[in-house]
């Protein structure tokens, strides 16, 4: 296909490679993850992500997927609400700088803001840390609502906003990665609690690793799903329903 007139036709491997050689090296990539990846789902997409982006073949396994959507719990679940919701022009609200930094510009129109920077006067008088004060600012705004929330830095920004939809916010989906060794793994899975409690989706991961990297580009390839899902190129059994119609002319043909 013909990548947004830059003059070159190839599969579109990566919204980040803009040019031809850039677009070989990540088709070269994606190609090898693909032979250790399985192909066959929404979620396989994001597994497959997850292994390009840390360079680990066995990363694939540490994935998990909760919350549902209105065809069911399965793993899809949140990759269909997340490009649902880039198909909607919502918000990406992201922890800090560094995950904003690493959202594509390409293949949306949504806005991308980072919470850090929110909630100052909060912090100062409760000593609860920036990031998660600056979620609780931005609940209080109803920003979270119908948004794509992506953490990747602070653990304490994954259990306020666990907090946030445990009292009634729902965000379109939660991409939560945070890393590190206090407190990451348990606000991954408080997030996976909360998910499954009140239905919101959510992509997490188990373990100490993670980051700013992985959580951005989880985020990129719920754009990716979008976007091929706009072009009519998802295969015809993982094509969704966006307000209630699938798209014109969405699945290709096998």
């Amino acid at each position: 296909m013909t990548d947004g007139g830059q003059g070159f036709d190839s599969e579109y491997a990566d919204l980040g490679a803009t040019t031809q050689n850039a677009m070989d090296i990540a088709e070269t990539s994606m190609d090898i993850v693909r032979q250790f990846v399985p192909d066959e789902t929404l979620a396989d997409r994001i597994r497959q992500k997850s292994v390009h982006s840390m360079g680990d073949i066995e990363f694939q396994h540490l994935l998990r997927f909760t919350g549902a959507d209105d065809r069911g719990d399965d793993d899809d679940a949140p990759v269909r609400a997340g490009a649902r919701a880039v198909l909607d022009e919502a918000a990406v609200i992201t922890d800090i700088t560094m995950v904003k930094a690493g959202v594509t510009g390409r293949g949306h129109t949504c806005d991308v803001s980072k919470a850090i920077g929110h909630g100052t006067e909060l912090a100062a008088e409760t000593g609860m840390t920036r990031t998660a004060a600056a979620m609780l600012e931005l609940d209080r705004e109803d920003a979270f609502e119908g948004a794509i929330v992506t953490i990747g830095n602070a653990p304490t920004a994954a259990l306020a906003l666990a907090d946030c939809i445990e009292q009634g916010t729902r965000p379109a989906v939660v991409v939560a990665n945070p890393v590190g060794f206090v407190k990451a793994e348990e606000s991954r899975e408080r997030i996976r609690e909360v998910s499954e409690a009140c239905g919101v989706p959510a992509i997490t991961h188990v373990g100490r690793r993670g980051g700013s990297g992985l959580a951005a580009a989880l985020t990129n390839e719920l754009i990716h799903v979008a976007k091929d899902h706009r072009a009519g190129e998802l295969e015809a059994d993982l094509v969704f329903d966006v307000d209630g119609h699938a798209l014109e002319g969405g699945g290709a043909e096998e």
